[in-house]
């Protein structure tokens, strides 16, 4: 299957094929372009990171030309790992400040269907995933580490695109850039909290009596095809956070010292 997530021209930003003639603005940015420092270098999108806070938003700045929408309709959260999902409606956006970094509200799934607001969540091997539908009326974002990803947070966003009135044969979702099953070793402390169902070689593979190799794309889209999503409505990235050092933050291959990526999605105007 061809990479759905497609290279744009300066290397700072991969955005989904496909959706050129779309209302839906959804990709991610790279590790090119930016400002930061070593170990950070250079277009790093994580405010809680130990950068330089100048130099972060600068990448920031520089993000919000790219997509031609303000800092100020851009929704971020603390990050927690769980499943909690924030409807982004009007009463929301009366009511709370938009611009990045907004670490005083806790949620690592997001909808939404207002106009030329921008969902947004950083990464550095975790799995995003993109939600969305054909006809361009909804969008949702969720960040799925292996915690969010066994509780379930793919299928909470689709539950919640069918409380909004989307049908599940409308639903379309992306399953973004993150660590590969190569290079994302766990043990039994993680694989005892997966389902035993869920344990397949397309999935886990045994490498000695307590370790594993963990398919966390793969994981994710068995939880989504079991919400009625057929295969045609997932798409799964090929890359690899962890192998591709040019062009990707890996928290595991950098031993926690290093940037963020960020992924975005929203409806324009």
């Amino acid at each position: 299957m061809e990479e759905p997530f497609q290279l744009q021209e300066d290397h700072s930003l991969l955005q989904l094929a496909g959706l050129e003639d779309s209302n839906v603005v959804l990709g991610m940015t790279t590790r090119i372009g930016g400002n930061s420092e070593a170990p950070y270098n250079t277009l790093n999108m994580g405010y809680h990171v130990l950068d330089n806070i100048n130099h972060v938003n600068q990448n920031y700045d520089y993000v919000s030309k790219k997509l031609s929408i303000p800092k100020n309709r851009w929704i971020s959260a603390k990050q927690v790992h769980k499943t909690d999902v924030l409807i982004v409606d009007k009463t929301f956006l009366e009511n709370n400040q938009q611009t990045p970094p907004n670490f005083d509200i806790q949620y690592d799934g997001f909808i939404t269907k207002e106009k030329n607001i921008i969902l947004t969540a950083v990464y550095a091997d975790c799995v995003p995933l993109f939600f969305y539908d054909t006809d361009g009326s909804c969008v949702g974002l969720a960040h799925a580490g292996w915690r969010g990803t066994v509780k379930g947070i793919g299928s909470r966003i689709i539950s919640c695109f069918k409380e909004q009135g989307i049908p599940i044969e409308s639903i379309r979702v992306a399953i973004g850039p993150s660590i590969s099953q190569l290079c994302y070793e766990v043990d039994r402390n993680v694989t005892d909290q997966i389902p035993l169902n869920y344990h397949t070689d397309e999935i886990l593979k045994q490498k000695d009596e307590n370790h594993f190799l963990l398919d966390l794309k793969q994981l994710n889209k068995r939880i989504l095809l079991e919400t009625g999503l057929e295969e045609k409505q997932i798409k799964v990235s090929k890359y690899c956070t962890y192998r591709s050092h040019d062009l990707f933050f890996s928290y595991r291959r950098d031993n926690g010292r290093t940037g963020r990526m960020m992924a975005f999605i929203g409806l324009k105007g």
